[in-house]
């Protein structure tokens, strides 16, 4: 069965006095052995950026690990 998952955004944060143009992506996928990847992608903007990627067991814990990421840059002044 293959699943495929709607939680997939890219927010930037953009501030000209300090010269920062970043990006960051956040986005889930399912692997090869059941489990559900967080796919995080970050760096400035018109690079490749950096990439880290935690599996979870369940759907539900990474959701809510994405949520909380979500939550924290937008804080930090990222935005749509």
């Amino acid at each position: 069965m293959q699943h495929h998952y709607a939680n997939s955004f890219v927010i930037y944060r953009h501030d000209a006095e300090r010269n920062m143009a970043r990006f960051y992506a956040l986005a889930l996928e399912p692997t090869l052995f059941g489990d559900v990847a967080l796919v995080r992608q970050w760096g400035r903007i018109g690079t490749r950026g950096r990439q880290k990627i935690e599996l979870f067991a369940e759907l539900t814990a990474a959701e809510a690990a994405l949520a909380a990421l979500r939550d924290t840059k937008l804080r930090r002044g990222y935005r749509h």
